[in-house]
């Protein structure tokens, strides 16, 4: 039991390695919202050697790793193990606040609101996407099917800059992610 709590609370964190994805185009669901976009990397997530996720990091042309923020794109996990959704969302507020500094506990209560009802529970096999909607915010896609939307850029912002921000706390992933958007 303690072996999966330690993998649970690491759903979102844990050592890189590169993902054998080999798609060259977006999924259908990416290519609705973002036709242009083209893979920029991926990687398989893992922590303490278990593989969690696979990554994908799709981009629009023009897109710069230096302000991801301002431009279309979508990261898509596609879980390899089962986790709950209070696993992921408590893992995602805990890497957020890290990038935020000192966000009000209000603040952090409305993070936690809007991932638990973007977030069902995952199960291996399942995909959850990510869109940044150019200061728009974020929508939320599992398996396809939109699950979510948080129309506060600053949200989206700290929650892609889990995996994007240059103070990410795992940089080996974000290079991996970035590795063909032109830059890191």
């Amino acid at each position: 039991m303690k072996r999966r709590t330690i993998l649970m609370t690491a759903a979102l964190l844990g050592s890189a390695g590169v993902c054998a994805a080999t798609a060259t185009s977006a999924p259908p669901e990416l290519r609705s919202v973002l036709p242009s976009a083209t893979l920029s990397g991926s990687m398989r997530f893992r922590y303490w050697g278990f593989p969690v996720y696979d990554a994908s990091l799709w981009v629009q042309p023009g897109f710069t790793s230096q302000a991801f923020e301002r431009h279309g794109f979508a990261l898509q996990l596609r879980y390899l193990r089962d986790f709950t959704n209070a696993a992921i969302t408590r893992r995602s507020i805990d890497e957020m606040t890290r990038l935020a500094g000192s966000p009000t506990a209000e603040r952090r209560q409305l993070w936690q609101r809007w991932l638990q009802d973007a977030f069902p529970d995952v199960q291996e096999g399942d995909r959850i996407s990510g869109i940044n909607r150019l200061g728009d915010g974020v929508l939320f896609l599992t398996n396809g099917r939109q699950t979510g939307m948080v129309a506060d850029a600053e949200f989206a912002r700290l929650f892609f800059g889990i995996w994007l921000a240059a103070g990410t706390s795992e940089p080996a992933m974000r290079q991996t992610l970035l590795s063909h958007s032109g830059g890191s």
